[in-house]
């Protein structure tokens, strides 16, 4: 499933952005495109010393990306950014 997202920027912000940018659309694109990258890149990288170091993880490591999320995301170790949060939370 693909996430859309629409983002609303007020008329002033966007008059300030284009004074810096040609297509303020496609600098959002790109902002969204990067950050997507930079978080793949300390995923895969977290994951893939999590799974080495786990004794009880035998299986192979995916080496396409879709199955290597998948194969994360089904570890028993897995937890997103909103349940850590959440238990960092009811631990204070």
């Amino acid at each position: 499933m693909a996430l859309t997202i629409t983002v609303s920027i007020s008329d002033t912000d966007e008059k300030i952005l284009k004074n810096d940018l040609l297509d303020v659309n496609q600098w959002v694109q790109d902002a969204v495109t990067g950050k997507s990258s930079n978080c793949w890149k300390r995923f895969k990288n977290e994951w893939t010393t999590k799974l080495m170091d786990d004794p009880n993880f035998t299986d192979p490591i995916e080496s396409d990306k879709d199955k290597f999320v998948d194969q994360v995301l089904a570890h028993a170790d897995y937890k997103d950014r909103a349940t850590k949060e959440a238990e960092a939370e009811a631990k204070a």
